[in-house]
């Protein structure tokens, strides 16, 4: 991946290329892409976890909130799940679905890793009504109203990187000198990062360093413009304008992690790591209204499955075996929302589209 990434900068006219074309290298790269590769990457012998990994309750509970609500807001039985991993969630989900609605669900899966497609075709293998699509394209499930689900999408899109320096706002770029890959700054001319900058009202201290995810803006552009009524829901990490102020981000969120250990210099181990930066919350409202989608609530996730209903998941038992199924899911359910848990550092974002203002409705 390294030899690729070199020969993509010896290409370019200025010898350098911006984070958000590394970060598509490293990550996206058609044959020694991260997230491309047959390796394991969810679970204790990948490099992160999720969610909906810890425990099934998560997609069942998931499922069975937007059975009831599309029900109640005359949605139909249509979800897309973008970037669905294992395949795990999505079983989930069908399952919870099923216990609470008796219209026959369909589920599309936009994927754009055959690593993944393969191990989400094996899971869901006998469920009907299940399309495996490949990509990141919304608009080729031809769906135009229901459910779009992300878990951990929007953390893992291409940044470009910001820095001032000496009071001028420079963009950090990626060049290879030496046989290593290296850091290299010139002042901002990018129109589309300065329009960002000036869209959320980005105020740099002097040193300060922050990641400009231009990939939202296509990317929820292309959801609204193909979806006429529904909601997106979409987990995740992130931090508000307040949240970006704070000393403690003064040199951003782009992270790596490389076997369960978390590296700040992401250039290292490119193809073999997992890069990340925490999203803009703010940008993801701001783009969403700017393209006709409402913005209903960004509620941490342990709120937001309290809200849906999970302490109903607990079950009443006896069994005194810790290690019985019943004790299992039981602890899954505390895992996820228990203070210092897992869940309060996400966050639920839901938006609409055409559906105007819904908020505490949905619960």
């Amino acid at each position: 991946m390294k030899e690729i990434i070199k020969q993509y900068i010896e290409a370019s006219p200025e010898k350098m290329i911006s984070y958000a074309e590394y970060m598509e290298l490293a990550l996206y790269h058609p044959e020694a892409g991260y997230y491309i590769k047959e390796r394991k990457k969810i679970g204790k012998e990948g490099d992160f976890y999720t969610s909906s990994n810890v425990a099934d309750v998560f997609g069942k509970l998931i499922g069975k909130w937007y059975a009831k609500n599309a029900r109640a807001l005359c949605l139909p039985p249509s979800v897309c799940e973008i970037g669905a991993g294992n395949g795990r969630f999505a079983r989930a989900f069908i399952q919870g679905w099923n216990e609470v609605n008796e219209e026959t669900l369909c589920y599309w899966i936009v994927e754009a890793s055959p690593y993944h497609r393969k191990l989400q075709t094996a899971e869901l293998n006998g469920l009907e009504n299940v399309d495996i699509l490949y990509g990141d394209a919304f608009e080729n499930t031809g769906m135009k109203q229901g459910l779009v689900f992300s878990n951990e999408l929007f953390d893992a899109f291409p940044v470009h990187v910001i820095e001032k320096c000496e009071s001028v706002v420079n963009e950090v770029f990626v060049r290879y000198e030496n046989g290593q890959l290296e850091e290299v700054m010139i002042p901002v001319v990018n129109e589309k990062i300065k329009a960002f900058i000036k869209d959320q009202g980005i105020e740099l201290a002097e040193g300060q360093r922050m990641e400009i995810p231009l990939s939202y803006e296509p990317f929820i552009k292309s959801i609204s413009e193909n979806m006429t009524k529904g909601i997106m829901l979409s987990v995740d990490y992130g931090y508000t304008k307040e949240e970006w102020k704070h000393p403690a981000r003064r040199r951003g969120s782009l992270r790596g992690y490389y076997q369960h250990q978390m590296h700040h210099d992401v250039l290292q181990h490119p193809g073999e790591m997992d890069i990340t930066s925490h999203v803009h919350f703010d940008a993801l409202k701001f783009i969403g209204e700017k393209y006709g989608m409402s913005f209903l609530q960004k509620l941490r996730q342990d709120e937001f499955l309290m809200a849906a209903g999970i302490i109903e998941e607990l079950a009443e038992h006896n069994d005194p075996n810790p290690f019985s199924e019943a004790s299992k899911r039981n602890r899954a359910i505390r895992s996820l929302i228990l203070p210092g848990g897992i869940s309060q550092s996400f966050h639920v974002i839901i938006q609409a589209k055409g559906m105007g203002g819904l908020g505490g409705k949905l619960f």
